[in-house]
């Protein structure tokens, strides 16, 4: 899947940069929240009780990675290898290494998050096995997809380091074996990896619907404007639905933080498919408003409908009219604004299922994330943007600027 006709090459920036020190702040303050979270337990680290087992570590770190990362990349995948739309491949390779850096820091996260963290293997034993739980369905198509996805990106390892194998010292000896392994890994997958292509699709819509099931037993603890049998496939159709706006989103950050032109022959059309999915999403959200007679509390003025109308306004109608514009289709500054809004309303969609409807009968006080929990998910965000810098430095990720420019002619 990552052998494109469109030339890639390592990005020729300067990494150390005063934004990658900041980063680095950031992550080092992460660490050390983690490291005291192991020592003394969640209770000292965050906000949690018995009544809200769930906080910002799931609904951001996990419930928002999960549909930015896989969303970009199993939409681009689908629309250049299932679709057959070659013209979008040069986006392929950038939301691969987002969505594999994406779901390495939700297991990560999740790692953090866990009470009992040192059960995680549980999942994988055979006699623990649990067929009609959904969250072991979640868990075993995470952990899956996370090894297809570096799977996938091997391809991206041999074509930087076939021929290219330079060991230090007494690691000289390993050069010709690793290359000749490099070279097997490469004839091997380039005749294989459709198999992966599909299974990448499949379990990617598997685990995005069923996040939606996870609250589907809980229906007098969720606030009825989110509360449906249908949450999982409005889970599904919300990750299809960012999955354009966070490549675009991508794409366009990539290219002013490495100063690059920004690929808009491949990005304004791309973003008129946004209209569509974004479109089908909202009508959705609406029809099963209608149908569920829930529309009454929209406009009852309690948090939970002023939240619901931020979702739906800010991350949904706004950049749906923005897109409608083919003024701000063709600008990149109002395009990577609309784009945001998107993954914005996603991620404030899943803050509003899994914290804001979410309201225990019995709570004796409202939930409300700690420093340290919001420390460290700003921490976390920060680690992956530098290791994102890292490896568009080390690897052909970004296509070479002359194929961009060859494509917008």
């Amino acid at each position: 899947m990552t052998h494109s006709t469109v030339r890639a090459e390592p990005a020729r920036h300067e990494f150390w940069t005063p934004g990658v020190y900041f980063l680095i702040a950031f992550t080092l303050i992460a660490v050390g929240i983690a490291i005291y979270r192991f020592l003394f337990g969640l209770a000292a680290t965050t906000n949690l009780d018995q009544e809200h087992p769930w906080g910002i570590w799931i609904a951001l770190d996990v419930a928002t990675g999960v549909a930015l990362a896989a969303g970009g990349f199993t939409t681009a995948a689908a629309l250049t290898h299932i679709f057959h739309r070659h013209r979008y491949e040069v986006l392929v390779r950038p939301a691969l290494l987002t969505a594999m850096l994406g779901y390495t820091f939700v297991a990560l996260g999740l790692t953090v998050d866990l009470g009992r963290y040192y059960n995680m293997h549980h999942p994988l034993l055979p006699s623990m096995w649990q067929g009609n739980s959904v969250l072991f369905e979640v868990g075993m198509c995470v952990v899956v997809y996370l090894n297809v996805l570096y799977i996938e990106f091997l391809p991206v390892v041999c074509e930087r380091f076939i021929g290219a194998v330079n060991l230090p010292g007494f690691l000289a000896a390993l050069n010709r074996p690793v290359d000749r392994l490099l070279r097997f890994l490469d004839r091997t997958l380039s005749k294989v990896m459709f198999l992966f292509i599909i299974a990448g699709v499949v379990l990617s819509c598997m685990h995005q619907s069923s996040l939606g099931g996870l609250l589907l037993i809980a229906p007098y603890k969720v606030h009825p404007l989110w509360y449906t049998p249908v949450l999982p496939f409005l889970f599904l159709l919300s990750a299809i639905a960012v999955g354009y706006p966070m490549v675009i989103f991508e794409s366009l950050l990539a290219s002013k933080s490495f100063g690059r032109k920004p690929e808009m022959s491949v990005l304004t059309p791309l973003s008129r498919l946004v209209v569509l999915t974004l479109g089908i999403y909202l009508i959705a959200k609406a029809a099963d408003l209608l149908i569920r007679d829930a529309y009454v509390h929209v406009l009852e003025g309690s948090l939970e409908s002023w939240m619901f109308l931020v979702e739906i306004c800010l991350g949904g109608l706004l950049p749906m009219g923005m897109l409608l514009s083919e003024r701000v289709r063709h600008s990149p500054n109002l395009l990577l604004a609309a784009s945001t809004l998107v993954v914005v309303g996603v991620a404030i969609n899943r803050i509003n299922v899994f914290l804001v409807a979410y309201q225990p009968p019995f709570a004796q006080k409202a939930y409300f994330p700690s420093l340290m929990e919001i420390f460290f998910t700003v921490g976390m965000v920060a680690a992956l943007m530098l290791v994102y810098r890292a490896a568009v430095t080390i690897f052909p990720i970004l296509p070479r600027e002359r194929a961009v420019r060859a494509g917008r002619a």
